[in-house]
Order: structure tokens, then C-alpha cells, then sequence
């Protein structure tokens, strides 16, 4: 009986998942030339540079916090090497974002009741602590706002504990892990939107849950910019030697420098909270060193380049993923992963000899890590944009606030962009695609993967995913889709961690990546028509195209230009 049904669902996978096609009609636009994949794949297979972008991008740039001097050295090296691959029209846009940060020393030991060495980081954008510190250590218990109040005036000057002991297990589950049919059969199946968020490659939160906890977290930072400890110690959440560390939000124009945070191992750190919690006097002696950094006057960049089109130049297939990352690592798998597998499909084009019918046009973001900051700010700045909520609804971060009620105004430039396309979850291969709920695209996509079936791309899904920069575009009524891939070690291990490095990208799925990439933008840029779309809301309205300039004066004042480098 195991077998049989075992066979079952592998029919089923294979009936739901990319049913055979019949071949389209002459002049449909539709067909998929099977030469250029063969072409695609040759380059893609035999002469790929994805991991030697990779190598660039973490081993040589390092982390690219958004906002540092690094990130902008980052920005102008994926904008000159995409001109070495023969893209044109490669350069920066600015935005503004406020103040950078970076960390330049940092360490910890404990020295009563005994001494050991401890492993901790500053979350970003944490001021350094002025020379060395040494204190007592307590530990604030509170969970909710109203035992917080209980707790006023008892923290101003100390090293304060803010996380719970947390429990530690032996691993059951490999951190490496590949979707198998049964998982991808069940990501081809249809989720209702509810109240549930699905995090790429990762658990299921319930929104509720969410919104409690960043409520909370809200509440807790108040509380401590009042209590002015000297600093604060939180536990990672992941065990076994692994750091995640993130940000607070001191990057925002006239924000509080606030006082040192700091993320410690959770081992480390749950020797520390139980002595206290046992009252055994506990010492810590730290010592931070980190500045803020303001490189251009708070602005920062997306890089942008494009191979152009030919008779249907003025059209635009756009493909990304987002250049910043956290500290703790290089940003090796989030994101640098999915910026090396887009500039190496775009790469793969170009050395092809590619004459796209549409423009294919590549964009690298920065702050997305601070809530897809680089893509929106592109998105308004061409394609249009949702008006702000009056209030932040239940104190959720921007990027997770509801808008399909708020107005939308589209800008002409937004009717000729056929699609967007986003790499952002990790190093795995890409084994399908989210089509956003998009019908109409199914059929299409279905087509376009079936020639990559052999190097495992099979799974075509009319889910929604988020939290990737492709939520940017199709928030303005745009096609946009980020792919199905391999968790591998992504939420397990890499993202967002001190083993966010070179060494953990796989380089047979980056390379299968870059050939699935670069099939999906050929497609899309040969075929006849745009890709279809769904429907735009009722509150949708559209500016009018500027009427043509007349011809200036020689004394009439010209218009200052966008910023871009």
C-alpha cells in the first residue's frame, strides 16, 4: 500500500505540478526556443563566473550594511562590472535612508564569579560604549507593558539581561534540507490568504502572534531609552555556535544614538541569566567600538543596468535582489547569492550575443533589510505608488502593513514593464516559481520550465510568498514573482547569521540558478506580448503622460536632474 500511493503522488506531483503542453500556435509569441536554452545552459554549465561574483561580493567586499561605506563600494563595483559585461546604461540611484554604521572592535568577558571569554555583537547602529565598561549584570524579566511599568527606575547605568533563559535540545532535523515531491506537491496546492504568514523557506507565523510581538518589542525599547542602561545582552535564537543579529532602528534621521546592544551566543548567554536568576553576583566587563557613518548625506543607491531592447526597446523585463545584508557575516546567501545568480543570467545573455526584443533591465537593492527600502524607492520613483496609512495599523513595520485599500497612482512608465522577476532565498536551486496568484501566467511558465525539468525546476504555484523584493512591484499592478528554491541551510543556519559566508553557497544550485534566470528573462523578453496581468483595483488611477517639452531659450532654467551616479 506504500508503494501504490508513494507512486500515487509522484503522478500527482507530475499532473499538477508541469502537465505536457501542446505546441503553441505559429506567431504566438509563446513558443520556447529550444536552441537558445540549449545555448543557455552551455554557457550557464560550462563557463559559468556565478561563484567568482560570489567570491567578489563577500570574500573581497565583506558585509554591505545599508547606508555603510561598504555598501556604496559595493554599488560601484556590481555597476562596473556589469559595464565589463557589456550592459549599458550601468549606473547608481540615490534615495535617502539616513546614517550608516559599522563596527570596528568589539569584545566580552565575564569576570565574576569566574572568568571565561564570551562571543557577542552589537545589533547595527548601536553607539560603542566609550572605552571599557564593567558592571553587574541583572536580568528584566518583564513580558508584557504592564510588568514593565512595575520595573521603572531599577536599570539606568547597568548591564541588563533582556532575553529569557532559552532551552536548548539536541538537533533532530539535518540543517540542510531540499524540497522532495511531497513538499513541492504541497506548495503547488493554493493557500487562502488569512491570518497566517508564511516567512520564505521558513515557519508559519500567525499575524496575531506578530503584532503582539512587535507591540512588545516596541514597548520594551521605549522602556529602555528611558532606563538608560549602559547596555543590554539578548540571546541569539539560534544555538550550536550560531549569531543572528540584526538592526535597531537608529538609522532614521534624528533618531537617539540609544545606548550599546548587544547579541550574545545562547549557551553563553543562558550561563549568565541563571546564575543571576540564582543570585550569584555576576561581572561583565565589554568593550565596543563602532561609529556612525553619513558617506553622502544619508543617500544610498540601487544599482541598475540594462541589456537594451530592439523593436520593442521602450518595454521592460526587469530581474533582482537586494546588494545590502546584516554584519554578523558577508551576506553570502542573503543576498549576495541572489545578486551573483542575477548579474550571472545577465552575464550569460550578453556573452551570448542575446538581442532581446524588450529591455532587460537589472536592479541591485539596497535597504532591503530595513523593509525592501531600495526597490520601493525605485518602484515610486517610476512605477507609481500606495498612499501611506493615516496610522501604523497594530504597530506592524511598514512592509507588513495591509494596502489593498489605500490609493494607488501609477505612473505612465508602470504600463511598460512586462514583468519583474526576484532572487532572494537563499542559495538553493530554483525549483519553481510563485506566480502571486496570477492565472494567466501558469500556462506561460508552465512552457518556459518544462525544457528544465532535468536540472530540477518542476513546480509551477498560484501561492503568494513574501517578504522579497518582488512585493514591491506587484503592490503597483506589476507581474512580479520570486522563485521556489532549496532551503538548504537558509533559515536553519545562514540567514541573518555569523555563518552568512562564502563557504556555505552551493555552487551546482547557483549555477542551475543563473541558467533557470536567464531562460526566464529570454522568454520573457521574445514573446509578443507583455505578460498578463491581474486586475488593478478600483482605486488605481494613472498620471498623465508629460505632454513633449518645448524647446528652451537659451536663458530658461533647466530642471534639476533625478540623482543617480
Amino acid at each position: 500500500m506504500t508503494c501504490i500511493r508513494s507512486l500515487a503522488a509522484l503522478a500527482l506531483v507530475a499532473a499538477v505540478s508541469m502537465p505536457a503542453l501542446s505546441q503553441a500556435a505559429p506567431g504566438s509569441g509563446n513558443q520556447v526556443d529550444l536552441q537558445m536554452v540549449t545555448r543557455i545552459r552551455q554557457e550557464g554549465f560550462h563557463h559559468s563566473k556565478v561563484m567568482e561574483i560570489e567570491a567578489d561580493l563577500t570574500d573581497r567586499l565583506g558585509a554591505r550594511l545599508t547606508g555603510s561605506g561598504d555598501l556604496k563600494r559595493a554599488n560601484e563595483w556590481t555597476r562596473d562590472q556589469l559595464t565589463s559585461f557589456g550592459l549599458q546604461n550601468a549606473h547608481l540611484e540615490s534615495y535617502h535612508f539616513g546614517r550608516g554604521w559599522a563596527l570596528d572592535n568589539v569584545y566580552i568577558r565575564m569576570t565574576a564569579p569566574s572568568v571565561a571569554m564570551l562571543y557577542a555583537l552589537p545589533k547595527a547602529w548601536t553607539p560603542g560604549t566609550n572605552g571599557a565598561i564593567k558592571g553587574e549584570v541583572v536580568h528584566l524579566k518583564a513580558t508584557t507593558a504592564e510588568e514593565l511599568a512595575a520595573e521603572k527606575g531599577k536599570y539606568a547605568g547597568k548591564i541588563v539581561l533582556i532575553s529569557p533563559v532559552s532551552e536548548i535540545t539536541p538537533q533532530t532535523e539535518a540543517a540542510n534540507r531540499r524540497y522532495d515531491d511531497a513538499a513541492l506537491l504541497a506548495i503547488s496546492e493554493y493557500q487562502i490568504p488569512g491570518v497566517r504568514l508564511r516567512m520564505p523557506g521558513g515557519p508559519v507565523f500567525n499575524m496575531d502572534d506578530l503584532r503582539r510581538r512587535f507591540q512588545f518589542q516596541r514597548a520594551l525599547t521605549r522602556f529602555l531609552e528611558e532606563e538608560k542602561p549602559a547596555m543590554t545582552i539578548e540571546a541569539s535564537h539560534g544555538d550550536a555556535g550560531l549569531l543572528f543579529v540584526q538592526g535597531t532602528q537608529a538609522y532614521k534621521d534624528g533618531s537617539p544614538d540609544g545606548y550599546p546592544q548587544l547579541v550574545m551566543l545562547a549557551e553563553q548567554y543562558n550561563r549568565l541569566a541563571r546564575l543571576v536568576d540564582r543570585n550569584v553576583p555576576v561581572e561583565v566587563e565589554a568593550s565596543v567600538q563602532a561609529h556612525f557613518e553619513n558617506p553622502d548625506n544619508g543617500d544610498v543607491y540601487n544599482t541598475v543596468a540594462e541589456i537594451p531592447g530592439t523593436d520593442k526597446q521602450d518595454e521592460i523585463v526587469m530581474v533582482g535582489g537586494h546588494l545590502d545584508s546584516w554584519h554578523a557575516g558577508t551576506g553570502a546567501t542573503d543576498d549576495a547569492a541572489g545578486v551573483a545568480v542575477a548579474m550571472e543570467a545577465v552575464r550569460i545573455l550578453q556573452v551570448l550575443g542575446v538581442k532581446p526584443r524588450r529591455t532587460i533591465r537589472i536592479g541591485l537593492w539596497s535597504g532591503e533589510e530595513q523593509g525592501l527600502l531600495g526597490s520601493r524607492a525605485y518602484v515610486t520613483a517610476h512605477f507609481g505608488k500606495r498612499d501611506e496609512p493615516a496610522e501604523r495599523p497594530g504597530d506592524l513595520p511598514s512592509y507588513m502593513r495591509p494596502q489593498e485599500n489605500l490609493p494607488l497612482h501609477l505612473k505612465p512608465e508602470q504600463a511598460k514593464i512586462s514583468a519583474y522577476f526576484n532572487i532572494d532565498n537563499g542559495t538553493g536551486k530554483l525549483r519553481g516559481i510563485y506566480t502571486q496568484e496570477n492565472s494567466a501566467v501558469v500556462p506561460l511558465f508552465q512552457s518556459w520550465g518544462r525544457p528544465l525539468r532535468d536540472i530540477g525546476f518542476t513546480t509551477i504555484t498560484q501561492r503568494n510568498t513574501s517578504g522579497t523584493d518582488h512585493l514591491s512591484f506587484d503592490a503597483v499592478g506589476i507581474p512580479a514573482f520570486q522563485f521556489i528554491q532549496d532551503p538548504v541551510e537558509y533559515m536553519s543556519r545562514t540567514h541573518h547569521s555569523n555563518m552568512d559566508v562564502y563557504d556555505r553557497a552551493q555552487r551546482e544550485d547557483m549555477m542551475q540558478a543563473s541558467v533557470v534566470l536567464a531562460s526566464f528573462l529570454y522568454n520573457a523578453a521574445m514573446r509578443d506580448e507583455m505578460l498578463p496581468r491581474k486586475p488593478l483595483p478600483p482605486n488605481a488611477s494613472m498620471e498623465s503622460a508629460p505632454a513633449p517639452a518645448a524647446k528652451e531659450a537659451p536663458s530658461a532654467k533647466k530642471p534639476a536632474k533625478a540623482k543617480s551616479r
